[in-house]
């Protein structure tokens, strides 16, 4: 299948797609500029997002095409690999109890979410299941087509809480005063030239090692270890320009919010009900354990919140960075949340997720 589509000529993208990308980029832009400027925590991200979100949800075509996608999480890993440095590397003894713990929230988080979604609202429990999983969107979507699960209804779900906690965990840290209501620079310069293209040569490097490996989330992953390695070993001093940086903030947000593009407004309403209560057992759960990590442990309060939420990992990470939060923490406990969803949700799917239907044959 490899060799029959490589030989198909590459089609440019059609004048519609392109127009869609621009909109989608533009108001992105723009909703991001609006909460900057006002100073609103996570402004770029937030404020693209939720531009982008309204007018996908007023029925405009937006999308971010696959090319900018890549793009933007790789100057996304970037801009995370450029804060690591050896006092953060050092702290990596801490990792196992906290991703131990990590782990029993996923699955408590998953089941609770699943059982208020089967008792309240009367959901099979293949689709509460998979609703119920934190991350690892594209496998739980795979899983739903497989089993015929309820897939508007997941998608429902899973996306309002990517756009619930990107949009307000800014704001309720910046309230609660455990993270800065305006982050301050993450790097004090700019990387030479010489120094930008080793970067990006490097990282785009590993990034597609990772995914010829079919590493989660290579584009980004690739990216952060190639730059993280270059910046702890002295090897490159300075990272990318400010303005690139919040062009890779609008970009996530405009993709987190371009997902409303594919939903009617008649199945948002449907399952909004269900997103919300899901959403609330799911952070009741992980609120649990954040404080069993922050009583136990000398991490940060800030670090820990952000890593236990149960969001995208992309998105968690582009809020690490704009909040100048520990990005290797934060890095290594999304990526440990998306192997446990991936290996156990299929199996947990087998065991205890039959549907009715499946009863019946």
């Amino acid at each position: 299948m490899e060799q029959i589509t490589a030989s198909l000529p590459i089609e440019p993208p059609s004048r519609a797609k392109i127009r869609s990308a621009v909109e989608t980029l533009v108001i992105g832009a723009v909703g991001g500029l609006v909460f900057q400027f006002a100073n609103l925590p996570g402004g770029l991200i937030s404020g693209a997002m939720i531009a982008v979100g309204i007018a996908a949800i007023a029925g405009r075509p937006l999308a971010v095409p696959p090319i900018l996608t890549q793009t933007v999480l790789v100057l996304l890993g970037i801009s995370l690999g450029s804060v690591v440095s050896r006092h953060l590397i050092q702290q990596v003894s801490a990792y196992p109890l906290t991703i131990g713990l990590l782990a029993l929230a996923t699955f408590c988080s998953t089941f609770g979410s699943s059982y208020y979604l089967q008792r309240i609202h009367g959901w099979d429990r293949t689709s509460a299941f998979l609703a119920g999983s934190p991350g690892a969107l594209s496998q739980i979507t795979i899983l739903a087509v497989e089993r015929g699960a309820d897939l508007p209804g997941i998608a429902v779900v899973q996306t309002m809480r990517v756009i619930i906690l990107t949009a307000a965990l800014p704001m309720v840290l910046a309230i609660g005063g455990v993270a800065p209501a305006a982050a301050p620079s993450l790097t004090t310069t700019i990387a030479s030239p010489f120094e930008l293209l080793i970067l990006v040569v490097a990282s785009l490097a590993l990034s597609l090692l990772l995914r010829l490996a079919k590493f989660p989330a290579s584009w980004m992953f690739g990216a952060m270890i190639a730059s993280s390695v270059l910046h702890g070993a002295g090897w490159v001093e300075g990272g990318l320009p400010n303005w690139v940086r919040g062009v890779a903030l609008v970009g996530i947000g405009a993709l987190i919010g371009s997902r409303f593009a594919r939903m009617k407004i008649k199945t948002l309403a449907g399952h909004i009900n269900a997103a919300l209560g899901s959403f609330a057992i799911a952070i009741a759960v992980s609120g649990i354990f954040v404080a069993i990590v922050a009583l136990t442990t000398h991490v940060k309060f800030s670090d820990v919140i952000v890593a236990f939420a149960p969001g995208a990992m992309d998105a968690m990470l582009a809020l690490a960075l704009t909040l100048h939060i520990d990005p290797i923490f934060v890095g290594a406990h999304h990526l440990s949340r998306f192997v446990f969803v991936t290996i156990a949700t299929p199996g947990i799917v087998h065991l205890f997720g039959r549907t009715q239907d499946d009863v019946d044959d």
